[in-house]
């Protein structure tokens, strides 16, 4: 297995200092975040999803793109894909990851679909919508020989594996890719991992891991429970991650299996829990 962390989770330091740490903790690859701040962010301070000091956009990614392959290399580490969050329908932000990607060697750039899933749009309209965009995109970036990666995501109408996979299922796997997160999938869209992972098939492309647990909120006025959900450490979330790990090693898995936690804890604290957890993990499979 290797493994992978993103950078939104390290919004206070720089290119350097996130390679430099992910090599320390003895990861085997960064995820690249390249995204653009936010207005309502700007002034705020640094933040996940906020102004982050290793400010990479999709506009200065081609420029700083030989200068990330130099870093990760330096530090032992493979770049194992781009964690932005463009809409399938911003054609000229794709265009500007995709040739970023193709300059420092990264497999994939993260696209997301026109728009999300609220339930105020009816979800057939939304999905030939999504199908149409995704097509131009892989016609966009056709030449930039890197794929688009649909992310499994709560609040969208991929929340599932074989959601994602009729979407991406259009189209050839060596274009696009669904990157595979069971913890989104915990609070919206869960499916059995063995049946998850065999539907996407060669669609699979990454895999993000995180930890949530429910938590009672309170009770409506019918004394219905009303839950919550909380992060947590990988171990103690309600994904069944060892069920994971074996079934991504009986399939033979190559991509990056890639941290993301967001809890308020020290990054460090975080980032060594989680890469011992997966090897301890591993060494048992």
């Amino acid at each position: 297995m290797r493994y992978s962390a993103t950078t939104v989770m390290m919004p206070e330091l720089s290119l350097e200092e996130q390679a430099s740490l992910l090599q320390r903790l003895g990861f085997d690859g960064v995820e690249w975040r390249v995204r653009r701040v936010p207005d309502e962010q700007r002034g705020k301070g640094f933040s996940e999803w906020g102004e982050h000091k290793n400010d990479l956009t999709p506009e200065n990614f081609a420029a700083n793109a030989a200068r990330m392959k130099k870093v990760a290399a330096d530090h032992g580490l493979a770049i194992a894909g781009i964690a932005s969050n463009a809409p399938a329908d911003d054609l000229e932000q794709v265009k500007l990851l995709a040739a970023g990607a193709q300059a420092c060697g990264t497999p994939f750039i993260r696209v997301g679909c026109p728009q999300g899933f609220d339930g105020s749009r009816n979800y057939n309209d939304l999905y030939d919508e999504a199908v149409r965009a995704y097509g131009a995109v892989l016609d966009a970036i056709a030449g930039f020989g890197v794929k688009a990666a649909l992310e499994i995501h709560a609040g969208t109408i991929h929340p599932s594996a074989s959601l994602a996979h009729r979407i991406v299922s259009n189209f050839d796997p060596a274009r696009v890719c669904v990157i595979f997160d069971p913890n989104n999938m915990v609070s919206d869209g869960f499916e059995t991992t063995e049946l998850a992972l065999d539907l996407l098939g060669p669609h699979l492309g990454h895999v993000h891991v995180g930890g949530h647990k429910p938590v009672e909120r309170a009770k409506d006025p019918l004394g219905t429970t009303i839950w919550g959900w909380r992060s947590c450490p990988l171990a103690d979330g309600l994904y069944d991650y060892p069920r994971l790990l074996r079934k991504l090693k009986a399939i033979g898995f190559q991509g990056f299996i890639s941290i993301e936690d967001f809890r308020e804890v020290p990054l460090e604290e975080k980032l060594c829990e989680g890469i011992a957890y997966l090897k301890r993990l591993e060494a048992c499979l």
